[in-house]
């Protein structure tokens, strides 16, 4: 199993900063791509940044220059630094990992974390 544990959401204001974590632990054998996604009350979940093919970091248009993606491969973590937070950033934070164990290491599967809130007030 994968076991991803998420911190550093919390309430700021509006133009404010916030650095999420989200480190990887389990009996993993290969990570494919982590990823950060985002739910908002009544709305769907979205992609806010993750690692592409070729290493690139594809990020959602409405992040782009604000948040940066980043990643620690030796420890299995990854980053989301968010510089001048909006109102509509507002959301619950979900780190998503595509990942196979040492069980089944060709299979390839996605694991959520439990998600952390981020409230920016205006």
């Amino acid at each position: 199993q994968v076991h991803l544990v998420e911190s550093g959401g919390g309430l700021v204001q509006a133009g404010g900063s916030l650095r999420l974590s989200c480190a990887a632990s389990g009996s993993i054998f290969s990570i494919k791509t982590m990823g950060w996604y985002r739910q908002a009350p009544g709305k769907q979940r979205e992609l806010v940044a993750a690692l592409a093919s070729a290493g690139r970091t594809n990020y959602a248009d409405a992040v782009k220059g604000r948040f940066t993606f980043s990643r620690d491969n030796a420890n299995n973590t990854v980053y989301l630094q968010m510089n001048s937070l909006k109102p509509e950033d507002t959301a619950v934070y979900y780190c998503n990992v595509e990942a196979s164990t040492m069980t089944t290491p060709s299979w390839f599967f996605r694991y959520w974390g439990q998600g952390t809130q981020v409230t920016v007030s205006s």
